[in-house]
């Protein structure tokens, strides 16, 4: 025969679902971001230079480089910028900004829920209707 004790969980995990850290305080998905920006920055570098020296060995060399040194530079400043934040900071950060330059792309990205008004809110309260009337 089994207790309740036995059958109820004592604690609740609190990072069971978050995505583990893989490199230099990035996850999975930020590590795939970061990497394919620094091979695009690399790529586009590359190119007038291998053009220029007339030698194409140096494409892939300076993406490689390039992508090392994105994750080693791009690692360390998310890191200190997702640092005390939730989880999804980055990625509501990120919605923001695309939503506040190119709305109408961001309505695609799924950014156009979010709400992007700067001003003062009021909530606009008046009396109840029943002390108008007695």
């Amino acid at each position: 025969m089994v207790s309740h004790q036995e059958t109820v969980v004592s604690f609740l995990p609190h990072r069971l679902n978050r995505q583990p850290v893989v490199v230099r305080g990035l996850t999975a998905d930020e590590l795939w971001i970061c990497a394919g920006l620094s091979a695009a920055l690399g790529f586009t570098l590359s190119l007038p230079l291998a053009w220029v020296l007339r030698n194409v060995a140096l494409i892939p060399t300076l993406i490689v480089a390039g992508i090392a040194l994105g994750v080693f530079v791009g690692g360390g400043f998310l890191r200190r910028q997702k640092r005390g934040r939730p989880e999804t900071w980055l990625y509501r950060q990120l919605q923001w900004r695309l939503a506040r330059h190119s709305p109408a792309l961001a309505m695609h990205l799924g950014g156009g829920g979010l709400m992007t008004r700067s001003g003062y809110w009021s909530t606009r309260r008046q009396k109840p209707f029943h002390t108008f009337f007695p």
